[in-house]
């Protein structure tokens, strides 16, 4: 895989990508392994699913917007500042003078996993009203990307809704990406019920092993006919699984399979399935025609693959997403064997 699976139109406005949600200030201690209550220091480092995501496909050399509510408050501008720092479109960034910018203090646990506490009571990007959504670049984008927190609370659950909507009558791509974060949600129930209401609607949808266990009501996420039988559904171009370190499994209507992880010393694990959906849909984004080729499928996820790798190896989210030279470079032992 010595050659590039996203520099085909990269960085045009045909490969827009625009990502809807939230952009919040993560807190991470400045040692691992500790509680929120045990850390000595936090370090502040920017964050959210979406936003992360619109990084991660900027600094692949990709083209991005982002979508989205901050506060009016110093760590709003800071947010947007980082975003335009990273070449991401923020005409669509909203403020808002009577809500904060969210929080998350995020622990690392000795595994390397992660723990939350969340700030959203409520914070901007709950606050995000249809009447201020950006209609045109919503039209333009060749693949529109979510989460699922943003279907949490009104108004903004209902101004995704309509977002969706624009972007799927224009023609878009619709990425799906849930990022279960259940302390955020009223209850289990209302978590997997919100979760299953857009799910139908998807064109690609990136889920992780534990979100198969609890999307299924406890099923096994190894098993292939869960998957199929439960997850996957008509109107769906790609369904990824994500199985950290060990790689990814993939499913179309054509074809099914598994593409390995690529190694990399893990200190950090967050953002890197965001790093791991900027890859894909760096590629994606660059070239729709993958969902049909398997082969060049399997390499743009390994590319997404080592995206994931590299944002292992440093602290936080955006901090970590890697460039696209460093990812090709990683890959070059995997392509000379």
């Amino acid at each position: 895989m010595a050659k590039n699976p996203t520099s085909a139109g990269s960085g045009n406005r045909n490969s827009l990508v625009v990502c809807f949600g939230e952009m919040l200030i993560d807190f991470v201690p400045t040692v691992g392994g500790v509680s929120l209550a045990e850390a000595p220091a936090f370090k502040k480092a920017p964050g959210g699913a979406p936003a992360n995501v619109a990084v991660g496909i900027s600094r692949l050399g990709g083209s991005s917007a982002f979508v989205g509510k901050v506060g009016d408050d110093e760590f709003g501008y800071m947010l947007a500042d980082i975003l335009k720092q990273n070449n991401v479109d923020t005409s669509s960034v909203r403020y808002d003078s009577s809500a904060r910018t969210a929080l998350a203090f995020v622990t690392l646990r000795a595994d390397g996993e992660r723990e939350f506490l969340f700030f959203r009571h409520p914070s901007a990007d709950m606050l995000l009203h249809e009447s201020e959504l950006d209609k045109k670049l919503i039209k333009q984008a060749r693949i529109f990307h979510y989460g699922s927190i943003s279907l949490i609370a009104e108004p903004c659950k209902s101004t995704h809704l309509a977002a969706m909507k624009i972007a799927k009558e224009s023609g878009s791509i619709l990425s799906y990406d849930p990022n279960l974060r259940l302390p955020l949600w009223p209850s289990e129930d209302a978590a997997r019920e919100g979760i299953m209401s857009i799910w139908g609607q998807a064109d690609i949808i990136k889920i992780s092993e534990d979100e198969i266990t609890f999307l299924t009501g406890g099923d096994d996420h190894n098993d292939d006919n869960v998957v199929l039988g439960k997850l996957f559904h008509p109107n769906l171009k790609l369904l990824v699984v994500t199985e950290g370190s060990k790689g990814c499994r993939y499913y179309t209507k054509e074809f099914r399979g598994f593409v390995p992880g690529v190694k990399a010393i893990s200190v950090d694990t967050t953002g890197a399935g965001d790093a791991f959906v900027s890859g894909i849909l760096s590629c994606l984004a660059s070239d729709l025609s993958l969902f049909k080729d398997e082969k060049r499928l399997r390499e743009a996820l390994l590319f997404a693959n080592a995206c994931g790798a590299l944002t292992v190896t440093e602290r936080g989210a955006i901090p970590a997403l890697p460039t696209k030279e460093a990812v090709l470079k990683l890959l070059e032992p995997v392509a000379a064997s």
